[in-house]
């Protein structure tokens, strides 16, 4: 039996502060921290994270591809990744449009900056919460993720059928696909999470030097050892 999407509104709004000024590259007791430490108080009363999410399962696996809930997504990677799984979160989390409404208000050049900066790091926490909720929930050990667009295996166009097994994605959580295939408000992250034994990360699997979001080193021999069909 197919699951109904379950929506997380609001995620708890998690920031590491330290951590924030550091990425801002400002030293702490300065007249630069305590402007971003007045906008992130401002944002953290504004803003309502939030997820929506659902527990899908994998029906067929082809060379390429797999079918999760009916659906098709056509990925190498994420086909052998989910080999021998038989459940998998699809999800959708945004930091959420009061947020983004918040960021666009900021004329200064140097504010703005700054509440991005905010904006990407209540993302960074929403996701952490989102996926504190899945590990305890469902009593799951060790979770990865796939992105599209993440890497040239699973492109952007993989939005499509993620988002038609969502279902109203706009409704539930204000987030919406381009016909570009981008997400709005931009601060969003959409994928496949799934249990793992093995630690993985798409950025193993992405030479681009000096990402900012990169969550892993780079392994020039990963994907042919454990992804390249035989």
């Amino acid at each position: 039996m197919k699951m109904e999407p379950i929506v997380l509104d609001p995620l708890p709004v998690e920031v590491d502060t330290p951590q924030l000024l550091k990425a801002l590259r400002i030293r702490e007791g300065s007249r630069n921290a305590d402007e971003a430490q007045r906008l992130l108080a401002e944002a953290v009363a504004i803003a309502r994270p939030k997820a929506i999410y659902k527990l899908a399962f994998v029906e067929a696996r082809l060379p390429e591809a797999v079918v999760v809930d009916g659906l098709t997504f056509t990925s190498r990677v994420l086909r052998v990744n989910l080999d021998g799984l038989n459940r998998v979160f699809v999800f959708v989390c945004t930091s959420g449009r009061e947020l983004a409404a918040w960021v666009e208000g900021q004329a200064d050049m140097l504010a703005n900056y700054y509440a991005d900066a905010i904006n990407q790091a209540i993302l960074r926490g929403a996701m952490g919460a989102f996926e504190r909720h899945l590990t305890e929930t469902y009593r799951v050990a060790q979770i990865a993720r796939m992105n599209p667009g993440s890497l040239p295996d699973w492109p952007l166009s993989q939005q499509r059928p993620l988002f038609a097994l969502l279902g109203d994605v706009t409704g539930a959580i204000g987030v919406a696909l381009t016909d570009s295939l981008l997400m709005t408000p931009i601060k969003t992250v959409s994928g496949i999470i799934f249990p793992t034994e093995e630690t993985f990360a798409s950025c193993q699997l992405c030479p681009r030097e000096a990402c900012p979001n990169r969550r892993a080193a780079y392994d020039a021999a990963l994907f042919d050892k454990k992804f390249r069909a035989s």
